[in-house]
Parts: C-alpha cells; structure tokens; sequence
C-alpha cells in the first residue's frame, strides 16, 4: 500500500485532515472510476473512463498518457484489479512527479539566506496574492521574524488598503504610497526601510492586472530590477501565486510569468474550492518549479508547507495514521 511519511514542513493531523477535505472534490472525480476496476480486470473501457476522469481532475493529457500505460503496464496480476490496487500504482507514478518539486520550504530558505530576505509575490489579480501574503508574514512574525510588507501593487487602491489591513491585523509594518505612484518606487523605499530597521523578511506585493499584455510584465521586470540595484542578490525569492480552480488556465498563466520573471517558488491557493486538484502534478511535471506552499482554506493555518506524500495520501483517500 503506498503510505505517506512525514517529512519537515508537514505540521499536524488536523492539517492532513483539512487538506484531504479540501481535494475532496478532485478525489470524487477519480474515485468512481477507481471503484468499476472492482473484481474486473483492467479492459480498454474501464481504462478510458480513468482516463477521463483523471483528465477532469485536470491532471494534463501528457501526464494522463503516462499514468494509463502505468497502469497497464502494473496491473496484470489478480491483487493489483482492485480500486486499492489502483491506488496505490496512481499514488507511486504521482509522487514520483511530485517529489521532484518538494524543494525547501520557504522557512528554510529564509534560515539559510542573506538578510533581509526578500521574496517578491506575483500573479494575477483574484488569485489570493495579498492574502497569502499576509499569512506568509504571520507565520514569520510567529517564528520570531520581523517582517516588512510593500504595498506595490499601486493599480488598485482597495489593494493597498488591504494589505495595510492585514499589517495591522497582524502587527506587521507596511510601506505604501499613493494610489497610482510607480511600483517600482514602492520597492525600492520598501528595501531601504528594509535594511535600516534590520528587518528579516520583506514580502513585496505587486499588480496583476492582464498578464497577457506586455506592459505588466514590463512593470514586473522594472520592479525586480529596482530590486536588485538597491540590494545585490534581491530578491532571493520570486513567488508565483496561482488559483487551482482555474485549472490549465493556471498553467498557462505559470508558463508566462516563469518566462517573464523567472519564477523560484509556487503557491497554490483554493485547493478546497475546485475538483481540479490534479493541477498540481500537471504544473509540477511541466514547470518542475519548486511547489512552496498549498492552501485550502481562508485561515491563516490553512496555508501550508507542500508535502508530495501527505497530497498524494489526501487524493486518493489513504489513511495518514503514520503522519
């Protein structure tokens, strides 16, 4: 049976608990499929209504094509024609994809780097970028970190008061400008506030208006390089925050900001919200961008640590008891 086991970053059962209820949706698509290979064995029907299925959970045909000659490939003998058979030769193919982007945690990378470390988030708008932000900064605060938030995404002022919202809420300063002013500007005034208040993490916001037009992405581009003139080697994290409801919209958009912005680390928001959870090995086999964080709730809690095993055990409904 494949069973997950625990590794640095994974916190707590009531978490494992919360993340398999949040891919509960993504698991129904894939569990009536699992449950037909019952006493059967794997015939060419059955095998392209998993096929089906798994392209549903948004998996991605190249990553699908390779699961399907898996099965094929392992699923000759009696034991293995079962839904738990099934499972468990899913669950191998998957981690094998998904170990490849468990990269460090972003604790660790904050641990090991130069301070401050900055991590620039980026993404478009809806996709929960401020949000993440604002619990990003919270569990710093938690491990005794002093943060710093910048307001950079100056297109929407109900952007720059949200943040400013957040700060208060939890304890953390925010530099801002007006509505408007030129996000650059913001970045550069958020690493000298940064580096003269001995500041350990700066979390930069930024717009995310219309990713497919050219002149964001200008803007981004001038705001990273404003960045590093002003503190060599910064910023040492470019954080890309993506909806998984939207599913291979969210690959796409992935695709254009790592060509733009050469992006280091993922944050996959709304895990909870969509049946489309198979985006994650879709983004982790075509990307192989480091997965950072998941989140699948609004609380700050909900925001976690990626861990391949404890995601695969949650898709496919495996106990955790050694978690």
């Amino acid at each position: 049976m494949f069973s997950p086991t625990p590794e640095e970053g994974f916190l707590t059962m009531g978490w494992f608990q919360r993340l398999s209820e949040g891919l509960g949706k993504t698991r129904g698509v894939v569990q009536q499929s699992l449950d037909r290979f019952l006493g059967r064995a794997p015939d060419q029907e059955l095998l392209e209504e998993l096929e089906a299925s798994l392209l549903t959970a948004d998996l991605g045909a190249r990553v699908v094509d390779r699961l399907i000659k898996q099965v094929n490939e392992e699923t000759r003998g009696p034991e293995a024609q079962t839904p738990e058979g099934l499972r468990n030769v899913l669950g191998r193919s998957l981690y094998s994809i998904l170990k490849t982007v468990s990269g460090p945690t972003l604790d660790q990378l904050v641990n090991e780097g130069p301070k401050p470390f900055v991590i620039l988030v980026i993404g478009v708008n809806g996709v929960g970028k401020t949000t993440t932000i604002a619990k990003i900064a919270q569990r710093m605060t938690q491990a005794g970190r002093r943060s710093l938030l910048v307001a950079g995404d100056t297109f929407r002022a109900a952007a720059i008061d949200q943040l400013q919202v957040w700060g208060d809420r939890i304890g953390t300063e925010v530099i801002r400008q007006r509505h408007g002013a030129d996000p650059a500007a913001v970045a550069f005034d958020g690493i000298v506030a940064a580096k003269a208040r001995n500041t350990d993490v700066v979390l930069i916001d930024t717009a995310g208006r219309l990713h497919t037009k050219s002149n964001l992405m200008d803007e981004l581009r001038k705001v990273k390089r404003v960045i590093g003139q002003e503190l060599p080697g910064a910023p040492h994290e470019v954080l890309l925050v993506l909806d998984a409801t939207l599913g291979q919209n969210a690959l796409g958009q992935a695709r254009q900001f790592h060509e733009a912005m050469g992006v280091t680390g993922l944050a996959l928001t709304k895990l909870d919200g969509t049946a489309r959870g198979g985006i994650v090995v879709a983004i982790a086999d075509e990307l192989k961008l480091p997965l950072r964080l998941v989140g699948v709730g609004e609380a700050a809690d909900d925001l976690q640590d990626f861990n391949p095993e404890a995601f695969v055990a949650a898709l496919f409904g495996q106990p955790a008891s050694s978690l």
